[in-house]
């Protein structure tokens, strides 16, 4: 099993994806690392306080890491390694990924509003960045064995095989069942039916081997949907993957994966193309 990595600020969110991880590391009998982008407080910036100060602020930084650390190596019997930058968190997290060859980095999340931009939290904005998996878990939310994933995708825009390897080796590492869910809107309509049956094919190819199932409906409140099947599954793990678009269209376009992230109530991850 890959090394799973996580990324605190210390709040409470980032705090709780640290716990969260850590259960997981645990029943998967995999290592964790524990990572924190250290930032100069704006006042220390400003003071202009020798080279011996800001160092004494890194030290108290990886101390406080390292203790945290090793209470987690010895509560779940895991191994737990810690890191700490002055580089900024999507660079640094690029690099931490290779280097322990991770399969996922996981991030904190809190509630917000559909109108509220994730932009505004520091955390978030690397679902946006990252062209790595990103495991995004709501504050509050502990950690149970998975076993039904709900893949929500946009279909007739293909999918690519890489993905439906990632879902199903997370599938068979779990021992989980797949639903592969498609909100159709009005203009999905206009489709031929041969254009589905392809799509459908794809799906029974690419998830081979787990235990797996394709439901898809028309509606325009794709989220609203979502959200309802999650329910209705008891889901415990969303994947979606994000669309890229380009500059003019993403000032106008909102991520629906974005939005997932700051509302859904169980883990997200985001799978980037």
């Amino acid at each position: 099993m890959k090394t799973l990595i996580v990324a605190t600020d210390f709040s409470e969110e980032a705090e709780n994806a640290v716990a969260y991880v850590s259960a997981a590391a645990q029943h998967l009998k995999t290592d964790v690392v524990i990572f924190n982008s250290f930032n100069i407080p704006l006042h220390v910036s400003n003071a202009r306080l020798p080279a011996t100060v800001i160092e004494e602020l890194l030290d108290s930084n990886r101390l406080l890491l390292r203790n945290k650390a090793e209470k987690l190596s010895e509560a779940h019997g895991i191994k737990v390694v810690y890191e700490s930058s002055f580089m900024q968190l999507e660079d640094e997290l690029s690099s931490l990924f290779q280097k322990y060859d991770a399969r996922v980095i996981a991030i904190g999340t809190t509630s917000r509003s559909l109108g509220q931009d994730l932009f505004s939290n520091s955390n978030t904005t690397a679902l946006l960045k990252l062209k790595l998996p990103v495991l995004a878990i709501p504050e509050g939310v502990t950690y149970r064995p998975i076993k039904k994933i709900l893949f929500a995708c946009d279909v007739l825009r293909g999918i690519n095989v890489r993905i439906f390897e990632e879902i199903r080796d997370i599938a068979t590492l779990m021992g989980a069942e797949i639903e592969v869910f498609h909100v159709k809107n009005k203009v999905s309509n206009l489709n031929s039916e041969s254009t589905d049956m392809s799509e459908s094919n794809k799906i029974e190819e690419g998830l081979e081997g787990v235990p797996h199932s394709y439901k898809h409906i028309t509606s325009d409140r794709v989220i609203d949907e979502i959200k309802q099947e999650v329910n209705r599954v008891n889901a415990d793990l969303l994947v979606m993957v994000p669309q890229r678009y380009g500059f003019w269209k993403s000032l106008t376009h909102r991520s629906k994966t974005r939005i997932m992230a700051s509302q859904s109530q169980i883990p997200l991850l985001s799978i980037p193309i």
